[in-house]
């Protein structure tokens, strides 16, 4: 029995910097005030007519040439995005259609900010049983086209951004490198707690005049709720995935976590009893990419040496939904 490795990564982000002293030019905000509740420094946000299937289709790149392929090689994309180029069809035919792997099948997944995690679940069961061999999982976002950019928006604009990050997935023995296990979960319970209410199908029409004076096209948070969950479940789900794959915390070389406030991502460290050089946080460069968190940052720790052959890396994330979960991987 084969499982899933990942042969090559890749990321993308707009060139366009937003600094916190820019926000704070147009909405009530600081940039102290602003790395002192998130630790974000800058993100990147798309110019206009700049879309996440053209930065996905830059980390696409990127990946298959660490991975030695082509794009004719992929048999299948897997596109976790919460912010879709239209509302139909899905980003993934569009990534497909920019590559040229032509009748390949190609999926979008919504599960917002642990949607790299649920992909690579995907490519894996697919890779296990036989049925593809080599699956593109990309997160890619475009989050900025969603924020309400005035001190009305303050707590959200601050926070979210753009980027893409992809992983190109191959068959390795049973016995070899690559995904070792899966911890994932959902709670419906907690949808409107961080989500955008309109435009929905839901609404006739889609979305009205209404709305938008109302705001309800914008990302809404209830952070407080967010941030609760979300240093309980992480550190939760990592210990199980561990678990699950007979590991300890001891034997854990690097733990990559969704970035999605750095105060999250701080305590969740000490939850754990993980020193500096086991924790990877790149959110004061990126913001919060939602699905692109992770893979931007696995990119980075492969390209920057922080990762070597033989290591026992964990993914986490916790997001919209709530959805949250794990992956553990043998590098």
């Amino acid at each position: 029995m084969t499982r899933a490795r990942i042969l090559g990564t890749g990321l993308a982000v707009p060139d366009r910097v937003v600094t916190n002293d820019e926000l704070a030019g147009i909405m009530d905000t600081s940039d102290e005030w602003i790395r002192t509740r998130t630790g974000i420094r800058e993100r990147r946000w798309v110019r206009e007519g700049e879309t996440g299937t053209e930065l996905a289709h830059t980390a696409t790149t990127r990946a298959l040439d660490m991975a030695g392929l082509a794009p004719g090689d992929l048999d299948a994309i897997v596109y976790a995005t919460s912010t879709p180029d239209h509302f139909a069809p899905g980003n993934g035919v569009f990534l497909q259609r920019r590559l040229g792997a032509a009748t390949i099948p190609a999926i979008d997944i919504r599960t917002q900010c642990a949607g790299f995690v649920y992909g690579l679940s995907v490519a894996d069961g697919w890779i296990r049983s036989g049925l593809f061999r080599h699956v593109l999982v990309v997160g890619a976002e475009v989050q900025s086209t969603a924020l309400d950019v005035s001190s009305r928006g303050r707590n959200t604009a601050v926070i979210f951004a753009d980027g893409a990050g992809a992983a190109v997935l191959g068959p390795s023995p049973a016995d070899g490198p690559g995904l070792l296990a899966f911890d994932l979960h959902a709670d419906g319970q907690h949808a409107e707690k961080l989500w955008v209410d309109s435009p929905g199908s839901k609404y006739h029409p889609r979305i009205t005049a209404e709305h938008l004076e109302q705001g309800r096209q914008f990302l809404a948070m209830d952070g407080k709720e967010v941030f609760r969950h979300a240093v309980a479940r992480m550190p939760e789900s990592v210990r199980a995935v561990l678990t699950k794959i007979g590991c300890t915390l001891d034997e854990l070389s690097l733990l990559v976590p969704h970035q999605a406030n750095l105060r999250i991502s701080e305590m969740m460290q000490r939850e754990l009893g993980l020193d500096d050089e086991r924790v990877y946080n790149n959110i004061d460069r990126y913001g919060n990419t939602t699905a692109a968190t992770i893979p931007i940052a696995l990119d980075e720790c492969v390209r920057g040496g922080r990762v070597r052959s033989g290591d026992l890396i964990v993914v986490t994330a916790f997001g919209s939904g709530f959805l949250w979960g794990s992956a553990a991987i043998r590098w």
